[in-house]
């Protein structure tokens, strides 16, 4: 992982992680307007407008600036397409954050969610030092819990019935990762 704090961009093997534009909003739009997506995730609309993409990214270099919330479109290095995003929230009252992430649905399969989460959690622990990241995701959503297998987070424990999506009561596995150098 490099960050270039100048351009507020990571650079992994395969990705670079970069603020999004406005003109990543029709992309954006295409990628979230999907069922399966917003079945397996906590906050995105359905179906999901340009309205949506663009009200969602207008704080997001505010945000950035002033440390609360990192998010980045998740990019090829080379061809600069854009495959999903991922967040990195900034408490810093408990100096820890939660990341969160999505990929489009065409680009499921890839590693494109591990490696840019091993990226924004290296971010979070070398160029912020927090001392633990953490990750929630729907039971039901067994492709995230495996993300954060592979990111080394440790399962936390489960809160049932916890959030209410499509009428329905959803259970929240949380997993966290404590930065090495605290341990």
């Amino acid at each position: 992982m490099q960050y270039d704090r100048e351009n507020k961009t990571i650079t992994t093997k395969r990705l670079l992680l970069r603020l999004f534009q406005k003109t990543d909003a029709a992309t954006v739009t295409k990628l979230c307007n999907s069922y399966n997506m917003y079945k397996n995730t906590l906050y995105l609309p359905y179906p999901y407008s340009i309205d949506d993409a663009l009200s969602w990214m207008e704080q997001h270099l505010d945000n950035f600036n002033a440390n609360k919330i990192y998010e980045f479109a998740i990019t090829d290095k080379e061809t600069r397409k854009l495959y999903g995003a991922i967040a990195l929230s900034n408490n810093q009252t408990f100096n820890n954050g939660e990341i969160a992430y999505w990929i489009g649905e065409d680009f499921w399969g890839n590693g494109y969610a591990t490696e840019a989460a091993q990226a924004i959690i290296q971010f979070a622990f070398d160029e912020n030092q927090y001392h633990k990241v953490f990750a929630r995701y729907f039971h039901s959503n067994l492709a995230s819990g495996r993300v954060l297998q592979k990111l080394g987070m440790r399962k936390e424990g489960v809160l049932i019935d916890h959030v209410k999506k499509e009428n329905q009561y959803k259970n929240l596995v949380y997993y966290g990762i404590i930065n090495p150098r605290d341990s």
